[in-house]
């Protein structure tokens, strides 16, 4: 039975179109590898990609748009909202189909050492696949960006998992690992003020004594005149997307400021919109196996 794995790689560069092409172009060309979606960010100046397929074509996929991305991005002129380690800054790996997370940390592991030998960029590993446990937290690995980590990588706690204890000069270093399915998701707020979107974003995420299984940072999206609460739902079966926005719906009216809009950024599961609708509609009793689309697609997986 074919393995099927979700990676989302995200990537230094949300502003240059010919660098972006350049990098998604193996993930339109690899057989096994489909690209599901791609957003480039102006303001976080970052490329997420979201692609499906086995495991051999993803990471061989993987390894020409990395080649690209260390060839073309240069950090040290880098400058973007997102925190950022890397010119491939994160290669998550995630267990879809007839694949378990354990193998799937394997995956991340093997990979990590090719891909050193391949590109140069020294490697961490996190989450299920993180070495040492304080690594399991990307925020831990990140502490600093690469401007910090450039100079800290000398330090035995911050030695790369794989490769030499200093960072590629222009492409910095890259974070590998496998880890349940998660939802980037974002909420936009009607003002131009940086603290109270960062206050929000105190409020709201699991580190600060917000809600569990919630990450998020604030950010100004200058090109708009707002701010934005970003926000990676690492288990939305835990917590639900609508406790989040009703959450940050209540604080922002602290600040006498508005809920614009709020956004997912790349691919999310049905379960996770349904559990919202079904909130919000304050429907009785639904179950995901109404939705007939969802029926019609078990079905057929029964047929194989």
């Amino acid at each position: 039975m074919n393995q099927l794995i979700e990676c989302v790689p995200n990537f230094s560069e949300g502003r240059n179109n010919d660098v972006i092409e350049e990098i998604i172009q193996p993930f339109k060309e690899t057989k096994g590898c489909a690209m599901l979606d791609y957003r480039a960010d102006r303001d976080h100046n970052r490329l997420v990609v979201s692609l499906v397929g086995r495991p051999d074509p993803v990471q061989d996929a993987l390894i020409q748009a990395a080649k690209a991305a260390v060839a073309r991005i240069d950090l040290e002129k880098h400058q973007g909202g997102h925190p950022r380690i890397g010119a491939v800054d994160v290669i998550p790996f995630v267990p879809l189909r007839n694949i378990t997370m354990e193998a799937c940390v394997t995956l991340a592991r093997d990979f990590g050492r090719r891909y050193y030998r391949e590109t140069g960029v020294p490697v961490y590993f996190y989450e299920t696949a993180a070495l040492r446990p304080e690594r399991r937290r990307l925020e831990v690995i990140r502490k600093g960006q690469f401007e910090a980590l450039k100079i800290e990588v000398a330090d035995p706690q911050r030695h790369p998992d794989v490769g030499e204890p200093r960072l590629h000069p222009s492409a910095g270093a890259t974070v590998i690992g496998a880890r349940k399915f998660l939802i980037a998701f974002n909420a936009n707020l009607g003002t131009d003020d940086i603290e109270v979107a960062r206050r929000i974003a105190e409020a709201v995420r699991a580190s600060s004594g917000g809600l569990c299984h919630v990450k998020g940072i604030g950010l100004a999206l200058e090109e708009r005149g707002l701010v934005q609460v970003s926000m990676n739902i690492v288990d939305y079966e835990k917590n639900a997307l609508y406790r989040v926005v009703e959450l940050i719906r209540m604080e922002a009216k602290r600040w006498g400021v508005s809920l614009v809009e709020t956004e997912v950024y790349g691919m999310i599961p049905a379960a996770a919109l349904l559990d919202s609708a079904a909130y919000y509609m304050q429907l009785a009793g639904f179950d995901a196996s109404q939705v007939v689309e969802l029926r019609l697609l078990e079905m057929l997986g029964r047929e194989e």
